[in-house]
């Protein structure tokens, strides 16, 4: 069964969810039958790169908040990112345009590593401060988790997968995504947001026990023995 997950790698929820998710699999049966599918979301298309800005003046800014309120909301965020084992450093984070960290990730995914494209997106953004527009930043990501440098500085260097970008963008508005993290499963259910684990649990409880009666398993014949067929031979 499917689960696709539309995200953006400056949504600091997401990262959270992408965890509470991952423990709801772990306590899962069945994990073994999800196939677990990344999406691109963009909560900022015009957002431009501006490394050395503070992320609390952009709030503040683009919100209309104080910057003592901005802080206490990445602080909020940054508590709730501890709970789950993820260290956040709001502090040093890199204001940048998320569309190629999402090319990267659409090229990740032709690879079979999609998972690791996103884990290793949120990990520079949110914790190590990287500057996830930068194409060389993309590279040393990329090579991580075994991509080939020179493929995908190529995929960088020109406009490829930008067309999956924004095709995942338009399924997000059909499916009825308004915000990210956004998680449909087999197309039929949605959770919105980063729930708690119980919650993703028993939405994979739900959907997967109705997947599996519209997919039953076929039975294992462990042996032949004499048998007589449907037009009346016997053995």
């Amino acid at each position: 069964m499917k689960v696709e997950i539309w995200s953006d790698v400056m949504c600091p929820f997401c990262y959270i969810g992408k965890r509470r998710f991952e423990s709801a699999l772990a306590e899962f049966p069945e994990r073994d039958q999800i196939q677990v599918e990344w999406k691109s979301f963009q909560l900022n298309p015009q957002m431009k790169t501006e490394p050395g800005r503070s992320i609390n003046d952009y709030l503040a800014e683009t919100k209309g908040w104080t910057p003592d309120y901005a802080q206490q909301v990445n602080d909020h965020v940054t508590n709730m990112a501890a709970e789950v084992g993820l260290e956040y450093n709001m502090d040093k984070a890199v204001l940048a345009n998320s569309f190629d960290a999402h090319r990267f990730l659409q090229f990740a995914k032709t690879k079979g590593l999609g998972d690791a494209a996103e884990e290793q997106l949120f990990k520079a953004y949110f914790t190590d401060g990287r500057n996830t527009a930068d194409h060389a930043t993309l590279i040393e990501l990329g090579t991580a988790i075994g991509l080939d440098a020179a493929e995908l500085k190529g995929v960088l260097e020109g406009t490829r997968f930008s067309e999956d970008v924004r095709r995942d963008i338009y399924e997000a508005q059909q499916v009825g995504a308004r915000g990210v993290p956004f998680f449909v499963l087999d197309r039929k259910y949605a959770v919105s947001g980063a729930q708690h684990t119980e919650t993703f649990l028993n939405a994979l409880q739900q959907s997967f026990g109705e997947w599996e009666k519209a997919n039953p398993k076929p039975l294992v014949n462990l042996a032949d023995g004499a048998n007589c067929t449907i037009d009346g031979e016997c053995d």
